[in-house]
């Protein structure tokens, strides 16, 4: 297997369960890593958690726990969380406590500190706890994080250790300009363009010891530890096992076009900060960025518990299953704009292309098999799917799941059109040919569905080939 693909998403904090948002980018970056499989590549899947910081910090002596201990326990409701959500089981978990991890922080801190791009000096700013990072006041919306509203905005000022940030804005520009596909979607591009026009700002990358001590440790200093934001993104290099630059990092990172999933909030972090810490180590940049919009609320208010309009995904899990949530945020949430997600709008989807769609014409058309064929049909040993693929490749996954849901619309019209219920009683062996049709285009529709909804996918063709009806329905419709 010569071709290989890396395939990353952002780190989620483990202070808290995984939202709607998170679902979204990890069904999203886990078809694609079935995609990929698919159609023959050698692909590494990397996710995991961002276990360092002030909020996890605070979070933790809030309920009276050990730090370590609190970030192991969010660690392993992190993975279960994954599960539900349908992400496959050969995925590369990287920890930012974990010590090579630490190790290769440090390293890579050495790295670009001895290539002249870290300085000390003292500052003061205003910051948001609940976004790690820096605000500016033109940020703030009535002295407050739009994005956490109601967390206080913390004053820093001490000496920290500066990144020289301001020194990159051509070579990213350039970047850019060599790349235009960089950054998926391309306004996402042209956003992060403007930004990078405007003038990059250093970034403070340390925080004192004394005031903020769970972090990494500021390589010969030990007064200071790295922010939070400089030591995660380099877990996307450390998970393949750099500082080591052969193996898996020369497999993936140089030869595997790196491509990361984030949402729109953390575009910034990775299309500009990160390509400048890896421009700044002397290391390959990202080959692309595919940014999310966000999951909403009706009308596109931005969720919030304090609003109590927040959907958890594990309860639409526990209610409608795993393939059930995939699909929605599969179909019915834009490629790359904000959607809403309330629970009227979920269950109609639900019912109108699950359990009267999909699940209604497989029950119609293995219950005409199972009685009028002997056998499943001899199934093709390949299909054609140039056109759907071609979905994947653009990271338009709305689109690719619109593909099949015309297709089950086809096959639904052929059945309304040719009646082959009716056929088959008056001419066996023409209704048996219009039967075994429908059965190897359904088979077809199974296949396209291996990285959409990959249980289903598996269901629907052991019933083909078992030349059975199901004894249940696919997806009971939910009134």
């Amino acid at each position: 297997m010569n071709k290989t693909f890396y395939l990353t998403t952002t780190l989620p904090y483990v202070n808290a369960p995984l939202h709607m948002g998170h679902a979204l980018e990890f069904v999203r970056a886990d078809t694609i890593a079935r995609y990929k499989k698919l159609v023959g590549y050698g692909v590494y899947f990397n996710t995991g958690t961002d276990e360092h910081g002030i909020k996890i910090f605070e979070k933790a002596k809030e309920l009276g726990l050990d730090t370590q201990a609190f970030v192991d326990q969010g660690f392993e409701t992190f993975k279960e969380q994954l599960k539900m959500f349908g992400v496959i089981g050969d995925i590369h978990f990287i920890r930012t406590t974990d010590k090579s991890h630490e190790l290769a922080v440090q390293a890579f801190w050495k790295k670009v500190s001895d290539n002249g791009y870290i300085y000390k000096k003292q500052y003061e700013a205003k910051y948001c706890a609940g976004c790690e990072s820096e605000k500016t006041d033109s940020e703030l919306v009535n002295g407050e994080c739009p994005l956490h509203p109601g967390l206080e905005i913390k004053l820093i000022s001490e000496e920290n250790y500066f990144f020289k940030y301001s020194a990159f804005g051509d070579r990213l520009l350039k970047l850019y300009s060599d790349n235009p596909n960089f950054v998926v979607p391309d306004f996402r591009l042209n956003e992060i363009k403007n930004f990078v026009n405007g003038g990059l700002q250093d970034f403070s990358i340390s925080r004192l010891k004394e005031k903020m001590p769970w972090g990494i440790s500021v390589p010969g200093d030990e007064s200071q530890v790295i922010y939070v934001w400089f030591d995660a993104l380099v877990n996307y290099i450390s998970t393949l096992g750099w500082p080591n630059i052969d193996g898996d990092f020369a497999k993936y990172w140089v030869s595997g076009n790196p491509t990361q999933y984030c949402g729109k909030d953390n575009t910034r972090f990775q299309a500009s900060m990160w390509q400048a810490m890896l421009m700044a180590a002397d290391l390959p940049n990202s080959h692309q960025i595919i940014v999310n919009g966000f999951i909403t609320a009706d009308g596109g208010i931005r969720m919030s518990k304090t609003l109590g309009n927040v959907v958890d995904p594990r309860d639409i899990v526990k209610e409608y299953g795993t393939d059930a949530l995939r699909y929605f945020l599969l179909r019915e949430v834009g490629s790359f704009e904000d959607s809403p997600f309330t629970i009227e709008r979920f269950k109609d989807a639900y019912n109108s292309g699950l359990a009267n769609g999909l699940g209604n014409l497989s029950s119609r058309i293995l219950t005409l098999s199972e009685k009028y064929l002997d056998k499943c049909p001899e199934i093709p040993e390949k299909s054609d799917f140039t056109e759907y693929f071609a979905f994947y490749e653009s990271f338009d996954l709305k689109k690719a799941a619109d593909f099949v849901w015309e297709k089950i619309a086809e096959l639904d019209k052929t059945i309304q059109i040719t009646e082959p219920f009716k056929v088959v009683k008056v001419d066996l062996e023409k209704g048996k040919e219009m039967i075994t049709d429908l059965v190897l285009k359904l088979y077809t529709i199974a296949r396209m569905l291996n990285p959409l909804m990959p249980e289903t996918s598996i269901k629907l063709k052991q019933l083909i080939h078992d030349n059975k009806k199901p004894e249940t329905p696919l997806f009971l419709r939910k009134e």
